[in-house]
């Protein structure tokens, strides 16, 4: 059988291109080597989530308490919290394989190579199977990399797969990075009771934000009593006697009971045959022109073409390539303003540029900002710290960051904000509900400028 289209990948970016190219009517497999939803469904983004929320009341409680208006405490079974996770995430994949039935994908489970254009060979538990095809989307995601000396030994030093297999939380933990993988997982862990420890050779938390949200969430984790060391580089992390110690170069040491090495992810793929076909792969990625093409007839989406990874940037770059297979579409991608968000608590979220990327362009800006201080439903959660910054830039709105309670609820209308390029003007057109959280990003439209 010849198919119009063959995805090797079943992450967010794969699976959705294989059912929005089946709902236009044409012929699609889709090969996965091991479970569909990819890394953010089974070992990313979704599991932490769900160890996150079950443990959000902690953090509520502890605000409250501050205020001395409750008392109490929570209790958390984390075995039974490990357990749930897997259920949840079990339901997902069976109700995935019965969309892809539903709509007529075939399912290929093994791995998937591409021998040459128009063939992907499959390697099952039943055998080779070969999938003739007019196109191939190549959607196989990332995995966690490591310096050398840092690589987990899956006893007390683990990756971010490995710390949400544990079935019990450490009374205490390294982190080795500070990224949002590391600064969400560690939030798990505090509030599970442990003592933190954050290490990073960057100057700052959560790197890739706004310097003033950076400061802002260290400020926050210092009140918590987080031990953390910017600015140094770990010579090694390893088990010894039953605990992870952890040695920088200039020698220090620290010792916990697991350490979680989350220093980045690198693209998955090797082994796929790509260059022979004219695929240029740098530092593993898969580079791609305008159309998201990798060459004649193959694309490529999500963490492995290296332009961002973040599942919904994949999922939109997968709705692309599913249209333009289809004959839906033939001019070049053009993603607008990606929004990205670290979850937990505090939270932050992030669209469109930054002041310090205009003035890497030559360009001047102008920012304005509103506390959360001042908004009734921080208030009334006992969790006022943080702001909600604007930027712009010839009287249009090109990018929005917050940090703070609940910050990521403002993500959508911020994005929806930043494409539309508000004016001043337009501030007025929407009418933002009271109270809500809204109300911040509302009043940081309204503030005073300043110059970015």
């Amino acid at each position: 059988m010849t198919y119009d289209l063959v995805v090797i990948g079943a992450g967010p970016g794969g699976y959705d291109a294989a059912t929005e190219a089946a709902g236009f009517g044409i012929k699609v497999a889709l090969v996965e080597k091991r479970d569909l939803g990819g890394t953010c469904l089974n070992r990313g983004c979704i599991p932490t989530k769900v160890i996150l929320g079950a443990t959000s009341a902690i953090e509520e409680l502890s605000a409250q308490k501050k205020m001395k208006v409750a008392d109490g405490s929570i209790t958390v079974d984390y075995a039974a919290l490990a357990a749930r996770k897997e259920k949840l995430i079990a339901g997902t994949r069976k109700a995935m394989a019965q969309r892809l039935k539903q709509l007529g994908v075939d399912l290929f489970t093994g791995t998937g190579t591409v021998p040459e254009k128009g063939k992907v060979v499959v390697e099952t538990e039943e055998g080779t199977k070969e999938l003739d095809c007019e196109n191939i989307l190549v959607a196989t995601g990332s995995k966690p990399t490591f310096f050398p000396g840092l690589e987990p030994d899956n006893d007390c030093v683990v990756d971010s797969d490995g710390f949400l297999e544990m079935t019990a939380m450490p009374e205490s933990l390294i982190v080795v990075g500070a990224g949002y993988i590391g600064l969400e997982m560690a939030q798990a862990a505090h509030r599970m009771g442990a003592k933190i420890t954050v290490v990073d050779a960057m100057d700052r938390v959560a790197p890739l934000e706004d310097p003033e949200v950076s400061k802002a969430l260290r400020s926050i984790f210092k009140r918590w009593k987080w031990d953390i060391r910017l600015g140094v580089r770990v010579q090694s992390v390893k088990t010894e006697n039953g605990k992870a110690v952890l040695t920088l170069d200039g020698g220090d040491v620290i010792e916990a009971e697991k350490a979680l090495v989350a220093v980045g992810r690198g693209p998955v793929s090797d082994k796929l045959g790509l260059e022979a076909l004219g695929v240029t792969l740098e530092r593993g990625n898969v580079t791609v022109n305008d159309y998201l093409e990798a060459a004649p007839g193959i694309y490529a989406v999500g963490d492995v073409n290296g332009r961002i990874q973040l599942a919904h940037a994949a999922s939109h770059q997968a709705h692309y390539v599913a249209s333009r297979v289809a004959g839906k579409i033939d001019t070049p991608y053009a993603p607008g303003p990606i929004p990205s968000v670290l979850y937990g608590s505090p939270e932050t979220m992030r669209v469109g540029l930054m002041p310090e990327e205009l003035k890497a362009q030559g360009k001047s800006c102008e920012t304005s900002k509103f506390a959360f201080a001042g908004n009734p439903i921080a208030q009334s959660h006992a969790a006022t710290q943080g702001f909600c910054k604007v930027v712009w830039l010839e009287n249009k709105v090109v990018g929005v960051t917050a940090v703070g309670h609940d910050a990521s609820r403002l993500t959508t209308p911020a994005t929806m904000i930043v494409q539309e390029g508000w004016t001043p003007d337009d501030i007025h057109n929407t009418i933002f509900p009271h109270p809500t959280l809204d109300e911040v990003l509302l009043n940081a439209l309204k503030a005073e400028r300043s110059e970015g």
